[in-house]
């Protein structure tokens, strides 16, 4: 109520829904005051999530991502621009994704280190904030194809508002 009061967004994660007993949020149902995410500084990236707990990567797949066959061990390429793309599908007022989850929907761009992407653990106290960007920006700026496939992406946004 107060939030709602001063217009502070919340924070929507799909996988940490605020409704006690509820594995996964309904997207569509997020309010339009918050942003919406896949992941934070506090949590595992997508990939790193998708690797944690294969039952429930199972679950998400076909009940929420309503998909169908063999679930895949590794949150492949196609997988990661799926769960983006339903992400940015949602009313939230804004959608922001961590880099890392972003470079996931490329093959040769992601960093082979998933479980290293992490950039914090809570439950760790010795684990510290040491996730670099292993790419440049110069590197970055010269992915056209990556580029192109996140600006199709961000585009989807504007069309669904």
């Amino acid at each position: 109520e107060v939030m709602h009061k001063f217009h502070i967004l919340s924070l929507e994660l799909e996988r940490m829904p605020k409704t006690p007993h509820i594995e996964f949020g309904l997207l569509k149902n997020n309010p339009y005051e918050s942003v919406c995410t896949t992941s934070s500084h506090d949590t595992s990236t997508l990939r790193g999530w998708w690797e944690e707990d294969p039952e429930r990567s199972r679950r998400y797949y076909h009940h929420i991502l309503k998909l169908t066959g063999e679930v895949p061990f590794f949150c492949e390429p196609w997988l990661c621009e799926r769960i983006i793309a339903h992400h940015i599908a949602s009313p939230s007022r804004l959608v922001i994704l961590p880099l890392q989850d972003w470079l996931s929907v490329d093959g040769t761009l992601r960093w082979e280190k998933t479980q290293e992407e992490r950039i914090n653990d809570p439950a760790d106290p010795h684990h510290y904030w040491r996730y670099r960007m292993h790419l440049t920006l110069e590197q970055l700026l010269q992915e056209q194809q990556f580029n192109e496939k996140i600006k199709r992406l961000v585009q989807l946004r504007s069309f669904s508002a």
